[in-house]
């Protein structure tokens, strides 16, 4: 934007797999964060959770409520509400066709327009009095064995479209690169490292002087489906999954098999994990109680599922994350009725665990500077952002590669949204638009 111009009116969208976040075009040609009204007070970060509940008055309708909301409603009512999170990462499972959330079937677009509805109510902004220019923020990839991006795109159309705007999409780390392009003041090559909940997305940038007609140009990006919802579960993997029959085994006639790891997939994630409190999953857990060898390792199973103690895992988790971010130890530490884990955890332990996690992240790095075409020698900056760049061993991966000297951090869960606001600024703002195509491994981007 030049100077003298008057800033176009748009919103940057950056809904995430566990937050969400938006930004409006402020003064001195910069962005403004969005507030959201919270039970704690305002607070520019969403959390990306839905929870449903049926209507005593009404019969088959559906009420519910989004953000922190949602995880209230879902700690006071376990037993009579279905609490949803990180449903973006379903987008493009082809597999998925609706969440079953008592007498309804909602698809991915209309729990998203559910979502959207909330998300503007608790900004104080009404969906009939939008700007013109809406800039929503994509993964690089989406989650998934085999996403497909089309559907993917599909299904973000028909959830926008409650916008009712034209709506152009950006890669996340373009974001994040524009931000971090309002701190230089000298041409530049960027590296951005996007780690969210669900991917971590990798964008390279040529970053001109300020007032130039394009100040950044994207190059290439690559992105993989690996990211702190999978970290989070290498410490279920190894600290609570084995207490609660994991490795066991159990009697098949004249039979000892091993427990199909089939029983504890759903552990990836507490969201799934609460869904497993039906009939049927209760049914085939009594079962296997049973037969198994271990019979006392089903029951811990059956009380984490009866008793809705995924949150408060997943909770003791983040706990010894943020602890292993700035100690060299931690202790891991549930406690329940049914259930009480006390571990002691070295950093070097999670590191083992997320190893191969952070080779896979490696050579996605490496994918993103190929496609641009550069070497690591080329790359001016590295601004790594998301909640898990704080890991020590994710920002030591890139000190290794590149230099302490070339890495930067800041505004990890805001930094997206920001310049995705600004990119809205962009006369051309068409041509910040991926190519959507049929394989999302590394794509490249046109200048």
């Amino acid at each position: 934007m030049s100077a003298g111009t008057a800033p176009i009116d748009t919103i940057g969208i950056d809904f995430g797999t566990t937050n969400s976040v938006m930004a409006r075009p402020g003064s001195a040609g910069d962005a403004d964060l969005i507030r959201f009204a919270a039970p704690d007070g305002p607070t520019d970060i969403f959390r990306s959770a839905l929870c449903f509940w049926q209507d005593d008055d009404v019969r088959g309708a559906l009420s519910h409520v989004a953000g922190p909301w949602a995880i209230a409603e879902f700690l006071d009512f376990p037993l009579g509400s279905r609490f949803l999170q990180s449903f973006k990462s379903i987008a493009a499972n082809p597999s998925f066709e609706h969440a079953n959330l008592f007498e309804k079937r909602l698809k991915f677009e209309e729990l998203g327009q559910i979502f959207l509805h909330h998300l503007f109510k608790h900004a104080g902004l009404a969906l009939t009095d939008l700007p013109e220019r809406i800039v929503v923020g994509r993964p690089v990839r989406y989650v998934g064995a085999r996403p497909d991006p089309k559907l993917a795109r599909t299904r973000y159309d028909a959830m926008f479209a409650l916008l009712g705007r034209p709506i152009h999409y950006v890669y996340e780390p373009l974001g994040a690169a524009y931000s971090f392009a309002t701190r230089l003041t000298e041409p530049a090559t960027l590296l951005v490292a996007d780690f969210g909940g669900g991917t971590s997305d990798f964008s390279v940038v040529r970053v001109d002087a300020p007032g130039a007609a394009k100040r950044c140009v994207p190059l290439g990006s690559a992105g993989i489906g690996i990211a702190g919802d999978r970290f989070d579960y290498r410490i279920m993997d190894q600290l609570v999954l084995p207490l609660i029959g994991k490795g066991g085994t159990y009697r098949s006639f004249d039979k000892v098999l091993e427990i199909p790891a089939g029983h504890f997939s759903s552990f990836s994630d507490w969201s799934r994990l609460a869904l497993m409190r039906n009939g049927k999953t209760l049914d085939e857990l009594a079962r296997l109680k049973r037969a198994a060898t271990d019979p006392a390792a089903i029951g811990r199973m059956i009380a984490v599922v009866e008793h809705e103690l995924g949150h408060g895992l997943y909770e003791a988790i983040g706990q010894l994350k943020r602890m292993l971010s700035s100690a060299d130890g931690g202790t891991f530490h549930f406690e329940s009725d049914d259930l009480n884990i006390k571990a002691e955890v070295r950093r070097t332990d999670f590191e083992g665990w997320i190893a191969d996690d952070l080779a896979r992240i490696a050579q996605t790095v490496e994918e993103a500077l190929a496609n641009a075409g550069l070497e690591a020698a080329q790359i001016d900056h590295v601004f790594l952002t998301g909640g898990s760049s704080s890991i020590p061993a994710v920002r030591r991966l890139f000190e290794q590669r590149f230099g302490t000297s070339r890495i930067a951090s800041g505004g990890e869960l805001t930094s997206i949204a920001h310049g995705l606001a600004l990119i809205g600024q962009a006369p051309d703002i068409e041509s910040w638009s991926p190519r959507e195509e049929e394989s999302q491994g590394a794509t490249a981007l046109s200048p």
